[in-house]
C-alpha cells in the first residue's frame, strides 16, 4: 500500500483502499468495479483492500470503559 493524501491506496495507483471499500460494501463484484470504475486494479488489487482493512481490525486494541 502507499499513502495519497493522508489515505492508504493500491500501491502503484492514486486509487484509494477506502474507494475500494466503499464499492464492496455496496455489493459491487470485484469483476464489476475493476471493469466499470477501476479497470487498471487486478483481482489481487481489491483482495488486497480487503485485507488491508482486516489487517487494521485485527491490530486494534479495543477497551470498553467502565461506567459508574
Amino acid at each position: 500500500m502507499q499513502i495519497h493524501f493522508g489515505k492508504p491506496c493500491v500501491a502503484g495507483t492514486r486509487i484509494t483502499v477506502q474507494n475500494v471499500l466503499e464499492l464492496i460494501r455496496e455489493g459491487i463484484p470485484s469483476a464489476d468495479i475493476r471493469r466499470d470504475y477501476y479497470p487498471d486494479l487486478t483481482a489481487e488489487d481489491v483482495r488486497a483492500c480487503v485485507q488491508y482493512a482486516i489487517d487494521v481490525i485485527a491490530s486494534e486494541d479495543i477497551r470498553y470503559a467502565e461506567t459508574a
